[in-house]
């Protein structure tokens, strides 16, 4: 048995070693085209040194096991998700769109808003991949940069989102009272107005664009936040180390940073995972009304309300837009299913 369990781990540690090398080897090739798409490029050498990381972290995770049979927190939780076969595919899935979204100015032959007149709703060919759409834009180049659209803004306002509903959390639950009531009623108050209202009164009064749907989208779930963290928090600042902590001395902010916050990290995990999928479908959702991402840019939710016009004539237009939507949002409530089965402290190992 544990022979299985260090044959899966070394496994891991292998297929993460294989990719960083592949990584390197793609970032030294894309490097005579790095001052033509130089963010595209920073972003893939940031995601290459992540990799890397990742992998040295493991080996020395294998030397310290070799001396202490002791797992830690972090230990268990990962050997708990590679366990979970469907939320690793969905973890695999990930990691190639993220690949296939940093890298999609040096993957497509196409710019996505270059219009081709004489390709007007064309079917799948060696130019156009995918076909292209009333306007001739290459729907594979669109699609590509739909995804690294949909995706950064999906995670940016997911983190800004966890951001702030876990400050608000760990302030009414911790100081309680007063600031505990004020707090969650004016989140109710928040919460009670309608998204879509929400979203066309902020866009009427700001203008469109990303940063505003970006703000839309984070501030749309903090009641969901801050009331998972409150209550994790009213039932840690009730064990004895934080009475003693405070009996010591130490300041109210040092007890929510030192011994409150590391103590509801596993809820904030487990919902920051789960959200980016319905984020990323709610952005899609305002585009496909026309309140988010405007076009020319490309994103899927506007790809699938302009292909339901032309589905007699090219059903591409909104099947791969729509197959992109559904494979991206069950990649992130797949792996977030893992995530949250992988912190529960009942599972046995």
């Amino acid at each position: 048995m544990k022979d299985a369990k260090s044959d899966r781990k070394n496994m891991v540690q292998l297929k993460s070693f294989y990719l960083f090398i592949i990584s390197m080897v793609l970032q030294a090739g894309l490097f005579p085209m790095a001052s033509r798409e130089w963010i595209s490029y920073g972003l893939f050498s940031l995601m290459t040194l992540g990799l890397g990381l990742f992998t040295f972290a493991m080996a020395g995770n294998k030397k310290r096991q070799t001396t202490n049979s002791m797992k830690g927190s972090r230990e268990l939780m990962w050997l708990r998700l590679k366990k979970n076969k469907t939320a690793m595919v969905a973890m695999g899935v990930l990691i190639f769109l993220s690949y296939l979204t940093v890298l999609a100015p040096f993957i497509t032959p196409q710019n996505p808003l270059d219009t081709d007149w004489g390709a007007l709703s064309q079917g799948i060919s060696t130019t156009h991949w995918l076909g292209t759409d009333d306007m001739g834009r290459d729907i594979f180049a669109r699609t590509l940069f739909g995804i690294r659209v949909a995706m950064g803004i999906g995670v940016t306002a997911v983190v800004l989102n966890t951001l702030i509903g876990t400050f608000l959390g760990l302030m009414a639950g911790y100081y309680g009272g007063k600031t505990d009531t004020l707090i969650m009623r004016l989140l109710e108050v928040w919460n009670a107005i309608p998204f879509i209202l929400l979203a066309i009164a902020i866009m009427a009064a700001l203008g469109t664009g990303i940063g505003k749907l970006i703000l839309i989208v984070s501030l749309s779930n903090l009641m969901a936040f801050a009331r998972i963290i409150r209550g994790s928090v009213l039932t840690v600042k009730e064990h004895d180390y934080i009475a003693a902590a405070r009996v010591i001395g130490i300041s109210d902010a040092g007890i929510i940073i030192r011994h409150v916050l590391p103590n509801c990290i596993s809820p904030i995990l487990v919902l920051a995972s789960l959200s980016i999928g319905e984020t990323i479908l709610v952005i899609a959702g305002l585009s496909f009304l026309g309140l988010g991402i405007q076009p020319p840019m490309p994103s899927l939710g506007g790809m699938l309300a302009n292909g339901q016009q032309f589905l007699h004539e090219n059903f591409l237009m909104s099947l791969v837009p729509g197959v992109t939507i559904l494979l991206i949002v069950l990649s992130f409530n797949l792996f977030g299913d893992g995530v949250r089965d992988a912190l529960d402290s009942r599972l046995n190992d």
